[in-house]
């Protein structure tokens, strides 16, 4: 519920208007009960509530001069309330949003660097059993792999039938499994078969 006007506010008004503090205090003392009672109901925080009743105050202070001969007072610092509550909830709201989509992207970016320290590690271990291979084994590994041509056609370039090459293959790969298994740990496993 809004106050009852001051009497004869105009007059209070001009005297703020030309710098009267005296006349800004009558004022303020009569209308921040409910200045701050309203944005404490809109804003549900004390601090915020009282950032709102001093930027309204100050807004009053400002604009004394020129508020009409007719003008609700008690209606424009209502109003200003309000604005000012929604303007610090959109902040807010703003600032939650910002802040989740700050700690969403450093998540990101630390389990990236996570995932390309594993898969570093991964590939290290790898290249160290690959070195292990026999060398028909290596080859094959090496062409169908590393390099990208099918069976049939390493199988060409190695004077062998496409059957040794799946076999040679599919040994190493053993292998290179097994390999992997024993020199790295449970989580990196995981990762491991993802690439095979």
């Amino acid at each position: 519920m809004s106050p009852r006007p001051l009497p004869d506010e105009k007059r209070i008004l001009n005297r703020i208007s030309a710098g009267d503090q005296n006349a800004f205090k009558l004022l303020y003392d009569h209308y921040q009960p409910m200045v701050f009672s309203r944005a404490l109901y809109l804003l549900k925080s004390e601090t915020l509530a009282e950032e709102v009743l001093q930027d309204v105050m100050l807004k009053l202070w400002l604009n004394a001069s020129n508020l009409k001969e007719n003008s609700n007072l008690a209606a424009f610092l209502t109003t200003l309330t309000r604005n000012r509550s929604f303007q610090l909830l959109r902040r807010k709201v703003l600032e939650a949003k910002t802040a989740a989509e700050m700690g969403k992207q450093w998540k990101e970016h630390h389990n990236e660097t996570e995932e390309n320290i594993l898969v570093s590690d991964i590939k290290e271990k790898l290249q160290e059993g690959v070195s292990l291979l026999p060398p028909q084994q290596k080859m094959v590994y090496d062409l169908c792999r590393n390099q990208g041509y099918k069976y049939e056609q390493a199988a060409a370039m190695m004077n062998l039938s496409v059957e040794t090459v799946k076999a040679y293959m599919k040994l190493a790969l053993r292998f290179l499994r097994a390999h992997l298994k024993k020199n790295t740990d449970a989580i990196i496993i995981a990762i491991i078969f993802k690439l095979f």
